[in-house]
């Protein structure tokens, strides 16, 4: 398996130089792995892990579970794939269980959210119902600790 996949597959965003010491190769040797991940569809992008807590735009998120009817031939991929077209949509999972996808969405406020799942989402053909969950608080993000202010991790008063 390359290198450099199994580095950032571990979880830390390290620059071209930073893996090459940690691997003992070059640089080029790097960028090269690097270039056959893209390639291969492998390595997508590079995503940086934001903390919602400190973020000024205050854009709402959402998890949606979306039921569809599967249609012959294609099962739930079109659709599936019709709805991750949306620049709202951030992510977007086939799931089992109660559901079928879980849509993940940003906007930039309570009403712009409601207004996509209601007046977009809703009326594709094939969506037979959605339940929207915002989200309020984020604790923990793509695998990092949102940590808490100091007023908050200190333990209560106790009083006779």
């Amino acid at each position: 398996m390359n290198e450099v996949f199994k580095l950032l597959a571990e979880g830390e965003r390290l620059n071209e130089s930073q893996m090459a010491e940690i691997l003992g190769l070059s640089v080029e040797e790097v960028e090269a792995q690097l270039a056959v991940l893209k390639e291969k569809e492998l390595l997508l992008g590079w995503i940086p892990v934001l903390n919602p807590e400190k973020d000024d735009s205050l854009a709402v998120r959402a998890a949606i579970e979306v039921k569809i009817t599967p249609e012959r031939d294609g099962g739930f991929n079109r659709l599936a794939q019709r709805i991750s077209r949306f620049d709202e949509v951030e992510s977007c999972y086939l799931m089992s269980g109660g559901y079928d996808l879980l849509v993940v969405v940003k906007g930039s406020s309570l009403h712009k959210v409601a207004s996509f799942v209601s007046e977009r989402l809703s009326t594709i053909e094939g969506v037979l119902s959605t339940a929207t969950h915002f989200m309020l608080r984020a604790y923990k993000e793509q695998g990092y600790l949102i940590e808490q202010p100091a007023e908050e991790k200190a333990r209560l008063d106790v009083t006779p």
